[in-house]
């Protein structure tokens, strides 16, 4: 189609073939209702802090320390209502009544919220706290989890929140594994029941164990210790 210039031309420079593919593709973007790629906004360290953002709170009550630390994680949503919508760790707060780790607590968060707004890959964090041990010694937390550390214990809580938000996914188990621990887990339970089944009798409380039948069922009858269960006895 023939265009009629109406002005005098001044310049001139010689558009490349990727710069009509790159004009093609935002046109048809928008055409599609939907942000071009030059316009998607990605965490980085500039980026300004919104007046409001929505946080998530994680108590830790450990063995180390009398009172509760409160570990607050707030994220920004990048896009919002789009399809690059992302939801992506801004901020952390670590709060405490125990004021004894103020110091290296307040410099974490510090580090950790300025790696947050740094960008890219920030889930190498976990790893990194969750290596760090107490020459004290660690401790087990509910549910048998060891934790070698307070600060590994946090990083079990950063782990938690960036599951939530979809930046860590959970591989969990394979169909072999997953078939294995359901045998282990079978076995447990027969064991569990047949020692529920050999205490669940009518014999006297204080009765010790037998060596033949595995019962408490031994009691001392007419001077000699006798089993209820299978009338093993010592006398014959």
């Amino acid at each position: 189609m023939a265009i009629k210039i109406q002005s005098k031309i001044v310049s001139y420079d010689v558009a490349k073939q990727d710069e009509d593919d790159n004009a093609a593709e935002q046109a048809l973007a928008l055409a599609r209702g939907q942000e071009p790629e030059s316009n998607v906004i990605q965490m980085h360290e500039k980026l300004e802090r919104p007046e409001m953002l929505l946080g998530s709170t994680y108590k830790i009550k450990t063995p180390l320390t009398e009172h509760a630390l409160y570990v607050t994680i707030n994220d920004v949503i990048l896009n919002p209502g789009t399809p690059h919508e992302l939801r992506r760790p801004f901020e952390i707060f670590i709060n405490s009544k125990n004021m004894d780790h103020f110091q290296w607590i307040v410099a974490l968060t510090r580090i950790i919220s300025a790696v947050f707004r740094k960008g890219g890959d920030v889930t190498f964090l976990v790893e990194e706290m969750r290596s760090v041990f107490d020459p004290r010694g660690g401790y087990f937390k509910k549910g048998g989890k060891y934790m070698p550390s307070l600060v590994a214990e946090i990083g079990d809580a950063v782990e938690c929140h960036l599951r939530m938000i979809g930046l860590l996914k959970d591989d969990g188990l394979d169909p072999h594994q997953q078939k294995l621990v359901a045998e282990k887990r079978q076995q447990y339970e027969a064991s569990v029941k047949q020692a529920e089944k050999n205490t669940a009798g009518d014999f006297p409380e204080g009765a010790q164990l037998c060596p033949k039948c595995t019962t408490k069922a031994v009691i001392k009858m007419d001077g000699c210790m006798t089993c209820l269960n299978c009338g093993d006895s010592k006398c014959g």
